[in-house]
């Protein structure tokens, strides 16, 4: 099965019905089926929340949080191990550190693949397997 690793701009092309945000939405679906698994960072996640506030305020940005994710879907916290891979990462290919641990997550397995709209993970595509989705 085909765990999906999910970035913040993957997910806000969803929220904002952007390019791509059908191929989220079909990744959501397989995951509620049983079909796919979805994980995502927990610093992913907090980089969501935080976007989400700034733009629309604490109410709306917590209703939407709260519907965003299925039920199925899994949040990693950071352990020591992750947070000091992050940033070897971070260090060794000049990412972001956020951007760094979506990363870290989907170089885990074989079958893991990160779904990002963000372009400057072609710099590390040979880490993990990642699929981009459309531009704007």
């Amino acid at each position: 099965m085909t765990i999906y690793v999910l970035d913040s701009s993957a997910l806000l092309r969803f929220t904002d019905d952007e390019a791509g945000s059908d191929r989220v939405r079909s990744i959501l679906r397989a995951c509620v089926s049983g079909q796919a698994g979805i994980l995502l960072s927990a610093e992913q996640w907090g980089e969501i929340a935080g976007i989400l506030r700034k733009r629309l305020g604490p109410t709306d940005a917590r209703r939407i949080l709260n519907g965003l994710l299925p039920e199925e879907a899994g949040v990693v916290s950071a352990d020591r191990e992750r947070a000091v891979h992050a940033a070897e990462i971070r260090v060794d290919r000049k990412i972001g550190y956020a951007e760094a641990f979506a990363l870290d997550l989907a170089m885990e397995s074989g079958d893991h693949v990160l779904v990002t709209a963000d372009y400057g993970f072609k710099a590390v595509a040979d880490l993990a397997a990642i699929e981009f989705l459309s531009v704007k």
